[in-house]
C-alpha cells in the first residue's frame, strides 16, 4: 500500500488540499499520513535557567492542543466524502517545513507528498508555492502541489512534460500506472526551441513504444517554453500537470522569469513534480 505524506499548518490551503489527498489515496489505494510541523523558540537557558524547560514544554503542548483539535475537522472532512475508511496516522514534530518531511519520508517510507501551495510572483513560486519549491528541490519522492483556490474534480486528462530523455521514460511508466488507476489519459508535451537536439527519430520511437497505451504525443515549436505550456494546460482542459525536476535548480533556470498576472491566473491545477535523477 503506498503511503501519502499530507504536511499542514491547518491553513484554508492545507485543508483544500487534503480533500486531494483524500482523493488520490482512495483513487490508488492508498493511505495518509499527517504530519504538523513547528518550530521551537530559540532561548539562551544562562537568562532562563529555571524556566528553560518549562518554556519548550509549554510550547509542546500548546501544538499538541491545536493539533488535537484541528484533527476532528479533517475526519469529518474524509467522513463527509465517505472517505472515512482510509487509514491516517498522525505525526507531529517539531522542526521547519522541510527538515520534518524529510525525516518523515525516511522513517514512514512515504511514496508521495500532498501539499496545499499560496501563489507568489516568480514562476516556481506561483506554480508550487515557496515552501513546495524548496521541498521539490531537497527530497527524492514525487511531491503533488495543490494550489489554494483549486477544488478538487476527478482526473481525466494529465499532461507530461518531457525532453524525451531515456530517463524520463521511468517517470512516464509511474504516471501511466496512476492514470489507469483515475481512468485518465496522458498527454506529453514537447516545447521543441530551435536548439532542440531532439529527433524526429526519438519522438517515432517513443509513439511506438506506447502506442498500446492511453497517451499521446504533443509537440509545440516555440521559443516560450512557459507560455506555451500554460496555453496548453488552458486550451486541452488539462486536470493535473507533471513536470520533472532534472536537478535542483530546475525550476530557477528554466523559468527565471516571473510570469504576467494574466498568465498565473491560469495555473489553477494541481502540479506533480517527479525528481529525475
Amino acid at each position: 500500500m503506498k503511503r501519502i505524506l499530507f504536511p499542514t499548518d491547518f491553513s484554508e490551503a492545507a485543508t483544500n488540499a487534503f480533500v486531494h489527498a483524500l482523493e488520490f489515496a482512495n483513487s490508488i489505494d492508498g493511505e495518509l499520513v499527517l504530519l504538523h510541523a513547528f518550530d521551537l523558540p530559540v532561548f539562551d537557558s544562562q537568562y532562563f535557567p529555571e524556566n528553560y524547560m518549562l518554556i519548550y514544554e509549554s510550547v509542546e503542548l500548546t501544538q499538541f492542543e491545536i493539533f488535537k483539535d484541528e484533527l476532528p475537522k479533517l475526519h469529518a472532512i474524509a467522513q463527509k466524502r465517505n472517505l472515512d475508511g482510509i487509514k491516517m496516522t498522525h505525526r507531529l514534530m517539531d522542526g521547519n517545513l522541510l527538515s520534518t518531511i524529510e525525516r518523515a519520508i525516511k522513517e514512514d517510507n512515504i511514496d508521495y507528498v500532498i501539499m496545499g501551495t499560496e501563489g507568489a510572483t516568480g514562476w516556481s513560486e506561483v506554480l508550487l508555492g515557496t515552501h513546495a519549491t524548496a521541498v521539490i528541490s531537497d527530497v527524492s519522492i514525487p511531491v503533488f502541489s495543490i494550489p489554494a483556490n483549486t477544488e478538487f474534480k476527478p482526473v481525466k486528462n494529465i499532461v507530461f512534460t518531457t525532453r524525451f530523455r531515456d530517463k524520463d521514460k521511468p517517470a512516464l511508466k509511474k504516471v501511466l500506472k496512476l492514470a489507469k488507476k483515475m481512468g485518465a489519459k496522458i498527454k506529453c508535451l514537447y516545447v521543441k526551441k530551435d536548439s532542440s537536439d531532439v529527433t524526429k527519430e526519438t519522438i517515432k520511437e517513443w509513439e511506438h513504444e506506447f502506442a498500446n497505451e492511453p497517451v499521446e504525443f504533443n509537440v509545440i515549436f516555440s521559443e516560450e517554453v512557459k507560455e506555451s505550456i500554460l496555453d496548453f494546460i488552458m486550451f486541452k482542459k488539462v486536470d493535473v500537470l507533471v513536470m520533472l525536476t532534472y536537478k535542483r535548480n530546475f525550476f530557477e533556470n528554466l523559468f527565471h522569469h516571473s510570469l504576467t498576472n494574466d498568465c498565473a491566473s491560469h495555473l489553477d491545477i494541481p502540479v506533480l513534480a517527479i525528481p529525475i535523477k
